[in-house]
């Protein structure tokens, strides 16, 4: 018999001060995965990223616009859907926080940071809106 994967939902207003739920949600998620420090802080700051860029870039910062979070612990995989109801956006165009030329720009950190800290890093684009899936490989070492 197959154990069932847990599943985890947040739903959020894209406010600023949503942002703060998403901690305690990570805490209630880790309660079921198990990870250790350095797993637990590369989800924190990748699903913090990803919250924040549906709120501000997705939604636009309109409250009547929700943002759902959705947590799937699998076999040997952690993964977080981050969904926002905007108009989307093309990955390839975000610039490089490396650059020179981008080095003091306030945003194009969020994606670089998620694709660095995450095993994968996965988005779906329609019309209805934007699907960021965070991918954490929960059977590679981290030290």
């Amino acid at each position: 018999m197959q154990a069932t994967p847990a599943m985890f939902r947040l739903t959020l207003p894209s406010t600023t001060q949503a942002i703060r739920r998403v901690e305690p949600y990570l805490n209630k998620v880790n309660g079921a995965a198990k990870l250790d420090e350095v797993q637990f802080n590369k989800l924190m700051v990748s699903v913090t990223e990803a919250v924040n860029n549906a709120i501000i870039h997705g939604n636009k910062l309109d409250p009547s616009k929700k943002v759902r979070v959705v947590t799937e612990l699998l076999p040997g995989w952690l993964v977080v859907m981050v969904t926002d109801e905007g108009r989307g956006f093309k990955p390839s165009a975000v610039r490089s926080p490396l650059k020179k030329t981008n080095l003091l720009k306030d945003s194009g950190r969020g994606l670089f940071l998620m694709r660095t800290l995450m095993d994968k890093v996965e988005y779906e684009i329609n019309d209805t809106g934007t699907q960021v899936r965070l991918w954490l490989d929960l059977s590679k070492p981290t030290l």
